[in-house]
Protein backbone atom coordinates (compact mmCIF):
# COMPACT_ATOMS: atom_id res chain seq x y z
CA UNK A 1 0.00 0.00 0.00
CA UNK A 2 1.46 3.42 -1.08
CA UNK A 3 1.46 6.08 0.90
CA UNK A 4 -0.85 7.95 -0.63
CA UNK A 5 -3.80 5.08 -0.27
CA UNK A 6 -2.76 5.33 3.45
CA UNK A 7 -6.09 6.89 4.19
CA UNK A 8 -7.11 6.86 7.66
CA UNK A 9 -3.83 4.77 7.94
CA UNK A 10 -0.50 6.43 9.21
CA UNK A 11 3.21 5.58 9.43
CA UNK A 12 4.90 2.36 9.55
CA UNK A 13 4.96 -0.41 12.61
CA UNK A 14 8.29 -1.64 12.81
CA UNK A 15 7.77 -5.35 15.29
CA UNK A 16 10.50 -7.14 16.71
CA UNK A 17 11.50 -9.88 18.91
CA UNK A 18 11.20 -9.66 22.48
CA UNK A 19 8.92 -8.65 24.71
CA UNK A 20 6.42 -6.19 23.32
CA UNK A 21 2.76 -5.36 23.89
CA UNK A 22 0.26 -7.78 24.70
CA UNK A 23 -1.68 -8.87 21.33
CA UNK A 24 -4.65 -6.65 21.31
CA UNK A 25 -2.47 -3.18 21.94
CA UNK A 26 -0.01 -4.70 18.74
CA UNK A 27 -2.94 -5.79 16.75
CA UNK A 28 -4.14 -1.80 17.41
CA UNK A 29 -0.93 -0.75 16.43
CA UNK A 30 -0.77 -2.54 13.33
CA UNK A 31 -4.56 -1.56 12.55
CA UNK A 32 -3.41 2.04 12.49
CA UNK A 33 -0.37 1.75 10.74
CA UNK A 34 -0.09 2.04 6.63
CA UNK A 35 2.50 -0.31 6.29
CA UNK A 36 3.81 -3.25 8.76
CA UNK A 37 7.72 -4.74 8.63
CA UNK A 38 8.13 -7.69 11.08
CA UNK A 39 11.83 -8.42 11.74
CA UNK A 40 12.58 -12.07 12.36
CA UNK A 41 10.90 -13.34 15.44
CA UNK A 42 8.47 -10.09 15.41
CA UNK A 43 6.58 -12.49 12.65
CA UNK A 44 6.02 -14.55 15.57
CA UNK A 45 4.39 -11.34 17.96
CA UNK A 46 2.63 -10.54 14.59
CA UNK A 47 0.80 -13.92 13.72
CA UNK A 48 0.39 -14.20 18.23
CA UNK A 49 -1.53 -10.43 17.48
CA UNK A 50 -3.33 -11.36 14.23
CA UNK A 51 -1.33 -8.92 12.46
CA UNK A 52 -0.37 -9.59 8.93
CA UNK A 53 2.95 -7.47 7.95
CA UNK A 54 3.31 -6.44 4.28
CA UNK A 55 7.61 -7.26 4.31
CA UNK A 56 9.13 -9.60 6.75
CA UNK A 57 13.02 -8.46 6.84
CA UNK A 58 15.98 -10.21 8.49
CA UNK A 59 18.27 -13.39 9.18
CA UNK A 60 15.59 -15.48 10.55
CA UNK A 61 17.47 -16.74 13.13
CA UNK A 62 15.19 -16.37 15.84
CA UNK A 63 12.06 -16.88 14.47
CA UNK A 64 10.20 -19.67 15.60
CA UNK A 65 9.69 -22.18 12.54
CA UNK A 66 10.89 -21.15 9.35
CA UNK A 67 8.05 -22.79 7.78
CA UNK A 68 6.07 -19.54 8.79
CA UNK A 69 7.67 -17.57 5.39
CA UNK A 70 5.68 -19.74 3.41
CA UNK A 71 2.82 -17.87 4.08
CA UNK A 72 4.02 -14.80 2.32
CA UNK A 73 4.94 -14.62 -1.43
CA UNK A 74 8.39 -14.05 -2.09
CA UNK A 75 8.42 -10.35 -2.77
CA UNK A 76 6.98 -9.97 0.94
CA UNK A 77 10.27 -11.25 2.47
CA UNK A 78 13.71 -10.02 2.43
CA UNK A 79 16.07 -12.49 4.17
CA UNK A 80 20.04 -11.18 5.13
CA UNK A 81 22.78 -13.26 5.72
CA UNK A 82 23.76 -13.10 9.47
CA UNK A 83 26.74 -11.99 8.86
CA UNK A 84 25.74 -8.27 8.20
CA UNK A 85 26.12 -4.19 8.78
CA UNK A 86 23.01 -3.56 10.46
CA UNK A 87 20.69 -5.50 12.95
CA UNK A 88 17.31 -6.47 11.58
CA UNK A 89 15.87 -3.97 13.83
CA UNK A 90 18.14 -1.37 11.82
CA UNK A 91 17.01 -2.85 8.62
CA UNK A 92 13.03 -2.83 9.42
CA UNK A 93 13.62 0.91 10.22
CA UNK A 94 15.67 1.69 7.14
CA UNK A 95 13.35 -0.21 4.97
CA UNK A 96 10.16 2.00 6.04
CA UNK A 97 12.18 5.39 5.70
CA UNK A 98 13.07 4.15 2.13
CA UNK A 99 9.53 3.27 1.51
CA UNK A 100 8.36 6.89 3.27
CA UNK A 101 6.06 5.24 6.08
CA UNK A 102 6.80 7.78 8.31
CA UNK A 103 6.49 8.12 11.44
CA UNK A 104 7.75 4.85 12.40
CA UNK A 105 6.74 2.84 15.92
CA UNK A 106 8.74 -0.25 17.29
CA UNK A 107 7.10 -2.81 18.97
CA UNK A 108 8.88 -5.33 20.96
CA UNK A 109 12.45 -5.28 21.70
CA UNK A 110 12.54 -5.62 25.62
CA UNK A 111 13.58 -8.73 28.51
CA UNK A 112 16.46 -9.30 26.03
CA UNK A 113 20.47 -8.64 25.78
CA UNK A 114 21.13 -5.15 26.94
CA UNK A 115 23.10 -4.75 23.67
CA UNK A 116 19.91 -5.45 21.76
CA UNK A 117 18.07 -3.10 24.27
CA UNK A 118 20.74 -0.34 23.79
CA UNK A 119 20.80 -0.49 19.94
CA UNK A 120 16.71 0.22 19.84
CA UNK A 121 17.42 3.06 22.63
CA UNK A 122 20.40 3.89 20.16
CA UNK A 123 18.17 4.76 17.26
CA UNK A 124 16.27 7.59 18.51
CA UNK A 125 19.78 9.43 18.12
CA UNK A 126 19.82 8.98 14.19
CA UNK A 127 18.69 11.64 11.98
CA UNK A 128 15.42 9.72 11.20
CA UNK A 129 14.37 8.16 14.12
CA UNK A 130 11.73 6.27 15.16
CA UNK A 131 9.07 7.91 17.18
CA UNK A 132 7.77 5.56 19.54
CA UNK A 133 8.86 2.58 20.85
CA UNK A 134 6.33 0.24 22.69
CA UNK A 135 7.54 -2.53 25.23
CA UNK A 136 5.86 -5.17 27.45
CA UNK A 137 6.11 -2.50 29.71
CA UNK A 138 7.05 0.95 28.18
CA UNK A 139 5.78 3.11 25.68
CA UNK A 140 8.90 5.30 25.03
CA UNK A 141 7.84 8.50 23.07
CA UNK A 142 10.20 11.07 21.06
CA UNK A 143 9.35 14.50 22.14
CA UNK A 144 9.72 17.72 20.24
CA UNK A 145 7.85 20.85 21.56
CA UNK A 146 4.53 20.01 23.90
CA UNK A 147 2.58 17.25 23.81
CA UNK A 148 -0.01 16.22 26.30
CA UNK A 149 -0.79 12.70 27.69
CA UNK A 150 -4.03 11.65 29.34
CA UNK A 151 -4.54 8.22 31.31
CA UNK A 152 -0.85 8.79 33.71
CA UNK A 153 -2.07 9.00 37.29
CA UNK A 154 -0.10 6.66 39.27
CA UNK A 155 2.26 5.81 36.90
CA UNK A 156 6.47 5.84 36.43
CA UNK A 157 7.70 8.52 34.09
CA UNK A 158 11.57 9.36 32.93
CA UNK A 159 12.70 11.55 30.41
CA UNK A 160 16.21 11.97 29.11
CA UNK A 161 17.90 14.14 26.27
CA UNK A 162 18.22 13.28 22.90
CA UNK A 163 21.19 15.36 21.43
CA UNK A 164 23.41 17.48 23.23
CA UNK A 165 20.90 18.35 25.69
CA UNK A 166 17.67 19.13 26.35
CA UNK A 167 16.69 22.36 27.70
CA UNK A 168 13.61 25.16 28.25
CA UNK A 169 11.68 22.61 30.18
CA UNK A 170 7.88 23.03 31.78
CA UNK A 171 5.81 20.10 32.95
CA UNK A 172 1.93 20.11 34.39
CA UNK A 173 0.96 16.81 36.29
CA UNK A 174 4.32 15.42 37.74
CA UNK A 175 5.28 15.29 41.22
CA UNK A 176 8.64 16.72 40.35
CA UNK A 177 8.42 19.51 38.06
CA UNK A 178 10.84 19.67 34.71
CA UNK A 179 10.26 23.87 35.02
CA UNK A 180 13.63 25.17 34.94
CA UNK A 181 15.91 21.90 34.70
CA UNK A 182 17.89 21.09 32.07
CA UNK A 183 19.07 17.92 31.09
CA UNK A 184 22.40 17.30 29.06
CA UNK A 185 23.88 14.48 27.85
CA UNK A 186 24.61 11.45 30.05
CA UNK A 187 21.79 12.68 32.19
CA UNK A 188 17.92 12.19 33.10
CA UNK A 189 15.38 12.56 35.38
CA UNK A 190 13.98 8.95 36.64
CA UNK A 191 10.95 7.63 38.30
CA UNK A 192 8.91 10.89 38.07
CA UNK A 193 5.39 10.24 39.12
CA UNK A 194 1.94 11.12 37.56
CA UNK A 195 0.08 12.60 40.25
CA UNK A 196 -2.71 13.81 37.62
CA UNK A 197 -4.48 12.08 34.69
CA UNK A 198 -3.45 14.83 32.53
CA UNK A 199 0.49 15.78 31.78
CA UNK A 200 1.70 17.99 29.97
CA UNK A 201 5.53 17.94 29.07
CA UNK A 202 7.28 20.96 26.90
CA UNK A 203 10.77 20.77 25.73
CA UNK A 204 11.49 24.15 24.18
CA UNK A 205 15.12 23.49 23.22
CA UNK A 206 16.54 20.01 22.05
CA UNK A 207 14.27 16.48 22.38
CA UNK A 208 13.26 14.44 24.94
CA UNK A 209 12.83 10.78 25.39
CA UNK A 210 9.67 10.33 27.65
CA UNK A 211 9.55 6.74 29.14
CA UNK A 212 6.18 6.09 30.54
CA UNK A 213 6.22 2.62 32.62
CA UNK A 214 2.95 1.12 33.51
CA UNK A 215 0.89 -2.09 32.96
CA UNK A 216 -1.19 -3.09 30.14
CA UNK A 217 -4.37 -3.60 30.97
Amino acid sequence: MPPAAAEARHGGLLVVGGDGPPPGMLGQLGAAAAFTVAADSGLDSCIAAGVVPDLVVGDMDSLSDPALLRRFSRDRVLVFPADKDETDTEIGLRLLHERGFQPVTIAGGAGGRIDHLLGVAALFERDAPPVRWVTSGEDVLLLTGERAFHGWSGSTVSVFPVGQRAAHLHSEGLKWPLDGLEFRRGFGGISNVAVEDRVLIRVGLGKLLVVHSFKWT
